[in-house]
This record gives C-alpha cells, structure tokens and sequence, in this order.
C-alpha cells in the first residue's frame, strides 16, 4: 500500500516551517526498531464485553456522529441552498427531517485553537482544553484527554461491548487512532472505545502474517522477510501511544475477524479498496452490519486538502462526505437494526477563515473568527424535524453536542462544561 502524505507536515515543510532542517525530529518511534527485533507480543484480548457486568443492557437509539471533518465554512455548507456542496445533508437530513443550528461555535479562549484533533477532542469530551504533544514534539499531536470521552461513559452506564463503540478514523491523520479514551480515573481505558482505520489494517496483516509464519513453522518466504514485517510491526507499534497497564499493544478479536472479511474482499495491495474520505464510507458501511455499533463517530477529513491546489479540492471534499453521508443514511433505513432507532449528528470539527487576499481564501490554522464559525444539523426519533433553524443571540458551543449524546442515549456527562449545556432545542 502507498504511504500516505502528512498533510500537516507537508504544510509546514513547504511553507518553510519544517523543523528538520534544525535538527528537530518529527518522526513518532519511541525508538528506532533493528531488523532482527522481535515484533511485541499484543495484549491478551480481554473477552469483548462490557467491564460492567452489572451494567443494564442498552436499549436506547443508536447515534451516529459524523465529524465533518477537515474544517468547512458555513458559506458552502448550510448558509445558501443554491450553494451547498453537501445537498443531501441539507436538504434531506434538514429541510426535510432534521433541524440545523446554524450558530454553533469553537470558544475563543487563549489556547483554545481551531484544528482538527482538537476539535475531535472537544467533541469527544464536551470541554474546551489547550492540547499539547504528551512528549513535546511540536506539530506530533499526541493528545490524551483529561476526562472522559463519550463512549467512556456509555460503557461505564451500560452494557455495550467495545466494538459496539467505534471511531472510524482516516489514514491522514493516524494519531486521532488513539483518541479512546481519558486518563480520568475510575473512567479511562476499560471503557475504551475501538477504531477502524487503514492503519489499522496494516498493523492486522503484519501481525496475522507473523503469527500464521510462527505457527506453521515458516508460511514466508525467507528469514529476511520476516525481519522485514517485524520491523515495520515495530515502527507502526510505536506510533501507538495509548497502550495496556502493562504497556503493550491492545487488541480485540472481534475486529480481527473484521480485518479478515475486509481482506478477503479486498485483498492487500491497497490498489482495490477506496481510499480518503470513500474509505471510511466503505468500512462504515461493512461496520454496521458486522458489527453492529450503538454509538459511532465517523472522522471524515478530505476538505483539509484546501491548503493548497486547486479550491476544488475543497468543495468536491465536501460533496464527497455529503455522499458518503447519503449511503450510510439508505443503509440505516435499510436495515430493521438502525432503521427508526438511530439518531445522525453532524458537526465540523473547525470552520474556516475568510481571507480574500489569499491564493486559497480559507484556511484554519490562523484562529479567525470565521474559522470558529461552524454548524450541526440533527436527525432521528426524537428529534424535531421539518427543517427547523435555531437561531439565537448567544452562540451554542461545540463542546455541546457531548452533553447532547449522553441526552440522546441515557447515560449522565458529569465531567463535560457545566456552561456548555446541551442542544435543548432538537429534542421533540
């Protein structure tokens, strides 16, 4: 499979700001792996069912929450029908089901930056937060949450299993892999949620393929090979920054068997499958009827193309999600599980700014106030629909749709803001 750019990264190199040339690294190992390292031994897989056991079952609306991801500006989103790229979203989920909240917005705190981990965190956690790289490294973004997530505290309140709390995540922007879950105690990682994502994938045909080597006493083609797969194991290991107590690589059999299906439809190479922002329609849809998740969160990410090339890159990125929106939308429908019993959020993870004497007018990286401008549009049982538009003086906040979640689906946020309520309004 081809590596994937870094797009932050080459951002920053092209514009200049690249560090290497100091002598700064950017690279993720922990350290570097030699060719004949063994690759780690994963976690035993706990069995896959809630750490509760006391817990009542879940019996509430499932809740899929797409993170319209990237950064988009309301002006080609929500503000104009005649020049919406994302007309599914708008005119079905909206104007024909749903309600939009077209004032929501990303505070303006000192430290409070508007980019996309840190939008998925303040989305997954329902608090503003200034996030830095755990061991320092600038433009890393290893984050970890101070309180829990969303899915934390559906799992710590019901019985739901770990692949029924899914992230589906891009192959971009790999660190937001480990946004699982919170170093707030007696929260934290027994609750954990669980990703699909391409790099995922990787790390599943590696470790598959060295273990089928060792139990058949040598499946590959020579010792060189294998030196080869345990090395890149290696690398891809210790990008993972969120391990066990025990500090070793966790993983779910449940998901294996997934990555098997996967592969056995797609195969390998990389050239079969689709890939951005399609890929994660595509594992979407074959999660829903493999897995069968309660909560989802689905972490599109094409528009953030717009730091350079052709402005058409952005509009057709969201055009692209509104799409995949559309599919996983008829699927639910299609499917007795979901179908009256699920309830779609979507929210950008940041807006975009509104320079004119730029090249490409709409970045986000400057914290402007149009890059804190940004929506949500809600749909489902429970939720008022005939394309109602709330619009008041005070701004709601992103960090609301966490407390809103927890509304939706029975279970109490106490660590969330306090002031950040939640989106009152869409409930019927």
């Amino acid at each position: 499979m081809p590596t994937p750019v870094d797009r932050r990264r080459f951002l920053y190199q092209a514009t200049g700001l690249g560090l290497s040339a100091a002598g700064v690294s950017l690279g993720f190992q922990n350290r570097e792996a030699a060719p004949g390292d063994a690759a780690p031994a994963p976690a035993p897989a706990p069995p896959d069912e809630a750490p509760r056991p006391d817990a009542p079952p879940y019996r509430g609306p499932n809740v899929i929450l797409v993170r319209f991801g990237g950064g988009v500006r309301r002006l080609e989103t929500i503000l104009d029908p005649e020049r919406t790229y994302c007309p599914f979203i708008y005119h079905e989920l909206f104007r024909n089901q749903g309600i939009l909240f077209n004032n929501v917005e990303i505070d303006s705190t000192p430290g409070i930056v508007t980019s996309h981990g840190q939008g998925t965190l303040y989305l997954l956690t329902g608090r503003y937060e200034h996030y830095e790289d755990i061991t320092g490294q600038p433009l890393a973004e290893r984050f970890e949450a101070r309180v829990p997530t969303i899915f934390e505290y559906l799992r710590q309140a019901y019985q739901v299993p770990e692949h029924q709390a899914l992230i589906i995540n891009g192959e971009d922007r790999i660190n937001e892999d480990f946004y699982t879950f919170s170093n707030c105690r007696p929260y934290g990682i027994q609750y954990r949620s669980t990703v699909l994502s391409l790099f995922r994938y990787k790390q599943f045909l590696l470790r598959d393929a060295l273990d089928q080597d060792t139990r058949a006493g040598g499946t590959l083609p020579s010792a060189h090979e294998r030196a080869q797969k345990q090395h890149k194991l290696i690398e891809m290991n210790n990008r993972d920054y969120r391990r066990d107590e025990r500090g070793q690589i966790i993983t779910n059999p449940v998901l294996d068997d997934f990555w098997r299906d996967w592969r056995s439809y797609y195969g390998t190479t990389g050239l079969v499958n689709p890939r951005k922002d399609r890929l994660l329609t595509a594992l979407t849809l074959r999660a829903l009827t493999r897995l069968r998740p309660r909560l989802l969160m689905i972490n599109y990410q094409d528009p953030d193309y717009v730091h350079w090339g052709n402005r058409s890159f952005y509009t057709r990125a969201i055009s692209i999600i509104d799409e995949g929106v559309r599919e996983i939308y008829n699927a639910v429908q299609a499917d007795e599980y979901y179908r009256d019993n699920t309830v779609f959020l979507i929210a950008p993870d940041c807006g975009r700014d509104s320079n004119r004497c730029m090249p490409v007018p709409y970045q986000h990286h400057f914290n402007s106030r149009s890059s804190r401008e940004i929506f949500a549009v809600a749909s489902g049982p429970g939720i008022v629909s005939g394309g109602a538009t709330v619009e008041r003086g005070r701004p709601h906040q992103q960090i609301s749709l966490a407390g809103t979640v927890g509304k939706i689906m029975g279970f109490p946020t106490p660590h969330v803001d306090g002031g950040a309520w939640v989106l009152q309004e869409m409930f019927a």
